[in-house]
Parts: C-alpha cells; structure tokens; sequence
C-alpha cells in the first residue's frame, strides 16, 4: 500500500527534526508511530513521533476568551488556520540503496521536505534488520518519555508484524537501562502494556 505524505520539514538537525501539517490532516501519525523522509540523494530516514503540539496565535486567544462561541467559528479555525500542528521526530535509522541501518542518517532533510506515515511492510523492514539496538535512540534524552513512545512503537509493531513480539525488545531495553534501575522500572511497566 503506498503512503501519502501527511506533511513537510520545518526544521531538522542530525537527530530529529520538526514537521508542520494541516490542523485537519486526520491520517497524521500519532504519538509514538513510526514515519519516513525519502530524500533525493536515495536515502530514506526513519523515526518516531515524540511531539505533537498546536501553538496559538493571536486570534484564537480573542476567540477562547470570548463568552460564547458558535461552532461554525471554531470550524472555521480549525479549517482555516495558518498555524500548522508541528510534530517532532526522533531520527531511527536509515535505508540506502536497499539496506537497513539502525544508525542516525548521514545528514539531516532539508526544509519542506515531505514525510510520510510507515506502512506495515515499512515498520517490518525496518525492525527485521538486526536486533532493537536502534531503541537506543530512544534513551539518550533523559527528558523524552520513552516508555509511552515505545509502547505505542511496540504495538504498531506488533500490528505491523505476522510474528508476534519476541522477547528482543525487552532484552535490548533491559541492557541499555541496566545502569539506570529508576528508568528501567518505569520503561518496563509502560511496556507490559503491549506485551
């Protein structure tokens, strides 16, 4: 099944980047789901949503402090907002020229490049190379909530997946939050979720 791109690059770095798209792009992936960047170079650039967020702006702060507002002007906002919803993505891995890598790409996409959702066959081939070593991307930022982002990641893997979770995934974990006993609790408990 071919994918649609759902939105474009704002900005990026060599770890991530940030994505606008429309206020009413329901396909949008969500929290934790797994996304691609094809470049022109032949490089495709995976990652994870770690961020969803809508900024105000002016007129929506006249409009939420009004008494009462009418549903059609909500509507209208939210069809015809120029603010885009910005999405944060944290970079996976990689694919060049047929081959998986589970390390960060070898330079970040450009601005108003576009990005698109993972379809299964995507999310099989990237997670049947190797181990989960590219979890450890996930670990670096004390500051992101990993174990909600890797729920949501195991269970589109899962889906995703004719095998079902291995014990893999909690082994990789386990020995990259070995010297971290606090982090790995909290990482296992949202984990149990999906597993």
């Amino acid at each position: 099944m071919k994918s649609i791109a759902f939105g474009r690059l704002l900005r990026s770095n060599t770890t991530g980047c940030t994505v606008g798209c429309s206020v009413s792009q329901h396909d949008a992936p969500a929290f934790g789901q797994m996304v691609r960047i094809p470049l022109d170079d032949g490089v495709t650039v995976f990652g994870l949503v770690f961020d969803v967020h809508i900024d105000d702006d002016g007129l929506v702060r006249q409009i939420a402090a009004a008494q009462s507002i009418r549903p059609e002007v909500i509507e209208d906002n939210r069809r015809n907002r120029n603010m885009p919803v910005e999405m944060s993505v944290l970079f996976i891995g990689h694919e060049f020229e047929g081959k998986i890598f589970h390390t960060l790409p070898p330079h970040p996409p450009l601005s108003l490049d576009a990005i698109y959702p993972c379809t299964d066959d995507d999310i099989q081939r990237f997670t049947s190379q190797g181990d989960f070593g590219y979890l450890r991307h996930l670990f670096r930022d004390p500051q992101l909530p990993a174990g909600e982002i890797l729920t949501t990641h195991l269970s589109q893997v899962k889906k995703a997946s004719s095998n079902s979770l291995d014990e893999s995934a909690l082994s990789e974990v386990i020995a990259l939050l070995k010297d971290d006993y606090g982090r790995l609790i909290t990482v296992l408990k949202a984990v149990s979720d999906v597993m």
